[in-house]
C-alpha cells in the first residue's frame, strides 16, 4: 500500500518534472536563450533524482518486507 502511494507521488512529481524539461527545451529552440537549456538541464538532473531515490525506496522497501516476513510461512 505505501509503495503504491510512493509510486504514484513519484510518477505525478517526475511528470511535472518532465513537462517542465521540455518547455524549457522548447523554449530555448524558440528563442536561442541559454537560460532555458540552463534550466532544461537542471530539470533533468532532478529528474534523474527522482528516478533514482524511487529506485532505492522499491529495492530496500522490498529487502525490509523480506527481512520482516522472514519467517512467516
Amino acid at each position: 500500500m505505501v509503495v503504491t502511494v510512493l509510486r504514484w507521488i513519484a510518477a505525478a512529481f517526475g511528470a511535472f518534472l518532465v513537462i517542465g524539461a521540455v518547455v524549457s527545451f522548447a523554449l530555448f529552440i524558440a528563442f536561442e536563450a541559454q537560460v532555458w537549456l540552463e534550466r532544461g538541464r537542471r530539470f533533468k538532473t532532478w529528474i534523474w533524482l527522482l528516478a533514482l531515490f524511487w529506485f532505492n525506496c522499491e529495492v530496500w522497501g522490498r529487502v525490509g518486507y523480506t527481512i520482516i516476513h522472514w519467517n512467516h510461512p
